[in-house]
């Protein structure tokens, strides 16, 4: 019974951080619509519901690593972090402060440093429309230059936690079922290399898709309306996803690679156990 409400209660918290995080800018941004306010309440707990019964139920169904921290903290501090700054640099160019200054200039100075041609930041400025600003221009390059430190520094993080804690297996079982229910092992071929090849793919995802999403966005927008960065709640989550998406996508191909090596280790030693025993260990 203490270990039914122990997992409840932890599914709760999560699930309450999920709808903090989620329900962020639409609180602290000035000049949001009812309407709008009302589709990102029912967005956040719907995010909530979905963790909660994720987290207190005893099977997966799409949360991967939930058996597995570090690496769903980190995603969700780095989350967090990279939307608490945004929103509070863009509700500071309405309701200047302290921090959202000091979080501008950082992120302006990050902007600058890294605004080479066919850099990430100078291919996120050619999203802006033609006649966009100066003010703009500056807004959204320190929104990106900030972003993008912010992925670098969690996959430093992630990869400083896995080398000290030993993850994934830290002295306990690791299961793949409840920790990628959607990776099948029976799909055929050899899981270990199955899981090789996922990783590099992730990895290599991870490196171009800071590159390769403002240009499909300037493609799109020859055909579709374009996304306009006018709107504080686009802009905030439109960055959040540009740099968050990639950062994911490296530490999931990390993680993969540092799985189908606990295996392969795991094979060598039971076969080093059959050659000199005869037998396999229960």
């Amino acid at each position: 019974m203490k270990t039914v409400f122990s997992q409840l209660t932890s599914a709760f918290v999560r699930a309450i951080l999920v709808l903090v995080v989620i329900s962020m800018p639409s609180v602290l941004l000035p000049g949001v619509n009812a309407d709008t306010a009302q589709v990102v309440a029912l967005v956040s707990l719907a995010g909530a519901v979905l963790v909660f019964f994720e987290y207190s139920s005893a099977y997966p169904s799409l949360v991967e690593f939930r058996d597995a921290p570090p690496f769903n903290r980190v995603r969700y501090v780095s989350l967090l972090i990279t939307v608490s700054l945004l929103t509070i640099i863009v509700r500071g160019e309405a309701d200047p402060s302290t921090l959202s200054m000091f979080a501008k200039a950082t992120g302006n100075i990050i902007g600058e440093a890294i605004n080479f041609e066919y850099s990430p930041v100078n291919l996120v400025a050619l999203m802006l429309p033609a006649d966009a600003g100066l003010d703009q221009l500056v807004l959204v390059r320190s929104i990106a230059g900030l972003s993008y430190l912010i992925s670098l520094m969690t996959l430093v993080a992630f990869l400083m936690l896995i080398r000290i804690q030993g993850w994934p297996s830290r002295g306990k079982t690791f299961n793949v079922w409840v920790n990628l229910p959607t990776f099948d092992p029976s799909a055929g071929g050899d899981v270990v290399a199955r899981l090789v090849r996922d990783g590099r793919v992730n990895i290599i995802l991870g490196l171009v898709l800071p590159f390769l999403l403002p240009v499909m966005v300037l493609a799109a927008s020859k055909v579709f309306d374009p996304i306009v960065l006018d709107s504080p709640q686009t802009m905030v989550w439109t960055m959040t996803a540009w740099a968050f998406l990639p950062t994911s996508l490296f530490m999931r191909g990390i993680a993969m690679r540092r799985i189908a090596a606990m295996i392969k280790e795991k094979r060598k030693r039971s076969n080093a156990y059959v050659e000199k025993h005869g037998y396999t260990p229960a």
